[in-house]
């Protein structure tokens, strides 16, 4: 089937691809078009850019300064979820412990709730029981980046630890008998072989965290506000700013394209490493 029609995969691809990437083109469309011609009907067929939208959302310190917070909080996420998910799943794979089955599920349990279900559990952890003088983690990056953890933390340790599993334990005890410390076991055997689960937990925690938006404008007023939180301000009674709008969004894109650039052959072999074992 695959030699005698090649033309249906082609033309399978080709719908697939127009599917995925138009909404992305009209996105830049409407973000390179004048407001006086979005209100009327624009044209599919970008002719001119218009450039002052890009100018304006540059020019704002204030959206500059939202930039930053999404990078800062996404970053720290990642970062901690990653890092605290393989010494989770090293534990899990390692130890011999009773109950890990049912510790590994009620973790992910807390990834199965609705992100509406925790926030005023959140919200009053952040302003009373965290609560140090007058600061409190409402509005602050750390704060945002713990609130975060609640739900990537268990996708971490869901995500990686088939690849822990999949490494075998003979390889620690050839490590043991060389003389090697349960540190260096970890370093320098177990964690360089999972380097592409981690680039794949790391992407994914990341991205999770950079496109959040509910948890984010509940719990932040302008300190640790994200870039996608900044979008709501462009709707208001006397009208809708869909040029601004349209081009914060295509600057919400532009970090998590970079990453996927980054870490892309790493994404298939760190998905499916684990899966089969010999």
């Amino acid at each position: 089937m695959k030699k005698r029609n090649p033309w249906i995969r082609t033309l399978f691809w080709v719908l697939i691809s127009f599917v995925t990437l138009f909404p992305i083109y009209w996105l830049f469309v409407i973000s390179a078009t004048p407001a006086m011609e979005l209100f009327s009907t624009p044209d599919v067929i970008l002719r001119h850019i218009y450039w002052q939208n890009y100018i304006d959302v540059l020019n704002n310190p204030t959206l500059r300064g939202y930039m930053l917070n999404s990078l800062v909080i996404s970053s720290g996420n990642a970062l901690v979820c990653t890092t605290f998910g393989f010494f989770a799943c090293y534990a899990l794979s390692r130890f011999n412990m009773s109950g890990k089955e049912s510790i590994f599920f009620w973790t992910i349990t807390n990834r199965m709730a609705p992100p509406a279900v925790f926030l005023l559990p959140l919200f009053l952890l952040m302003t009373q029981v965290y609560k140090v003088g007058s600061f409190t983690l409402l509005d602050t990056r750390i704060g945002m980046i713990m609130v975060y953890c609640t739900f990537n933390l268990p996708f971490a340790i869901w995500t990686l630890r088939p690849t822990v599993d999949g490494i075998p334990r003979e390889l620690d005890e050839a490590a043991y008998v060389d003389g090697a410390s349960p540190w260096k076991v970890i370093t320098e055997v177990v964690f360089p072989l999972c380097r592409p689960g981690l680039a794949v937990t790391l992407i994914l925690t990341w991205v999770f965290a950079w496109n959040e938006y509910l948890l984010a404008a509940t719990l932040t007023n302008f300190n640790a506000r994200t870039l996608t939180t900044g979008l709501s301000e462009y709707v208001t009674t006397t009208g809708t700013a869909w040029g601004i709008m349209a081009t914060i969004s295509v600057f919400t894109l532009i970090p998590a394209l970079i990453v996927f650039s980054i870490v892309q052959r790493h994404i298939v072999a760190g998905l499916t490493f684990g899966a089969v074992k010999g």
